[in-house]
Parts: structure tokens; C-alpha cells; sequence
């Protein structure tokens, strides 16, 4: 039996919630902020609210290597989640971003559950997920805070 893995990455960014959220939750606009694995970002499907509400379906990455996501929770400024559709060998990855007010910034907390596909390869999936999700939080932070 595959066991859940879980993670959990938090940050802190000088610009207020709703900077942060409106970055965080333009699919579309990821490859402007978040790094060198995202060079492509587009909205496969909108959602409810358009672009970026419950149902829409993300795609990140390089071309055909890469992941579509599709949001699950969507509360405007202070919560996001999305569950992984394809482009990682794991199932039922769900993903919660919640972002808290902190002082005159914000407190990103970005965690995530998920099975992975093939046995034993739990803790590499993990190690991965910190360094990619640790990657966005930073940047996240950074180019809420600069825009």
C-alpha cells in the first residue's frame, strides 16, 4: 500500500493579501513571476469567477511538459486550492494556499497532500514539491511586494 505524503511551505511577502492573491490566481500570468520551470502559463478552461474560479483548469510549464491543475477553492484574498489533473506521478494531490494578513504584508502558507503513483517514491516526490512550492512562495512574495 502507497502511503499520503504531505508538505507544507510558508513565506512572507511586504505587499498586502490582496496583491498577493490577484498574482497567485492569474494562471495565466505564472510565467511572468514564477521562475524557470514555468515558462509557459495559460487558461485551459475559466471558472467561477472567470478567469480563475472553482472549475478553471491552469496549464503550467514548458510546452508539453508540465502540469494541469484545476482550482477547487477559490476566497478572494485569503484562500486558494487547486488539485493536480496531470504532469506529476501522484494521485489525489490537493494543494491549499492561504494567505493572512501580517502586519502591513502577508503570511503565505502553501501546503499540499497527495499519493504518490509508484511505491517508495514518497519522500523524493516531497523533497521535490519543497524545493518547486519553496521556489513559488519566495518569488510569489517577492513580485507581489516589487509590482
Amino acid at each position: 500500500m502507497v502511503s499520503r505524503s504531505s508538505y507544507r511551505v510558508e513565506g512572507r511577502s511586504d505587499a498586502a493579501p490582496e496583491k498577493v492573491f490577484e498574482m497567485l490566481a492569474d494562471g495565466a500570468g505564472w510565467s511572468r513571476w514564477a521562475g524557470p520551470t514555468i515558462v509557459r502559463s495559460w487558461w485551459e478552461r475559466e471558472g467561477t469567477p472567470a478567469p480563475g474560479g472553482v472549475g478553471a483548469i491552469r496549464a503550467l510549464g514548458l510546452g508539453r511538459v508540465g502540469s494541469r491543475e484545476e482550482i477547487v477553492a477559490y476566497a478572494p484574498p485569503t484562500h486558494m486550492a487547486y488539485t493536480i489533473l496531470s504532469g506529476l506521478p501522484v494521485r489525489d494531490y490537493r494543494a491549499d494556499v492561504r494567505l493572512t494578513p501580517d502586519g502591513t504584508g502577508t503570511r503565505i502558507e502553501w501546503s499540499g497532500t497527495y499519493t504518490p503513483k509508484v511505491p517508495g517514491t514518497g519522500g523524493a516526490l516531497r523533497l521535490f514539491l519543497l524545493a518547486t512550492i519553496g521556489s513559488f512562495v519566495r518569488r510569489l512574495a517577492r513580485h507581489a511586494a516589487d509590482d
